[in-house]
């Protein structure tokens, strides 16, 4: 059965512009694997944008904690 998110209201098939504009939420979750500092952060996306959450994610990747200085772990939740 056909999904209405992908099918407009006389159940035919959206457009390729209007999937290609769906929202992708993202929810990161940044934890010290040494100390209990945690950190959670949420951002929203559309498809067609993919490249800025790129660019995030790779500015996540070099952070430290602020307590003890140590890498942090980024954990990501998505619900597109």
């Amino acid at each position: 059965m056909e999904s209405d998110k992908f099918t407009g209201s006389n159940g035919k098939p959206s457009s390729e512009t209007e999937a290609h504009n769906e929202l992708i939420q993202v929810r990161a979750i940044m934890t010290c694997p040494t100390c209990e500092w945690r950190k959670a952060f949420r951002n929203q996306f559309y498809r067609k944008d993919i490249e800025m959450m790129v660019v995030a994610l790779k500015i996540f990747d070099w952070m430290v904690c602020p307590k003890c200085g140590d890498l942090i772990d980024l954990n990501l939740e998505f619900e597109i």
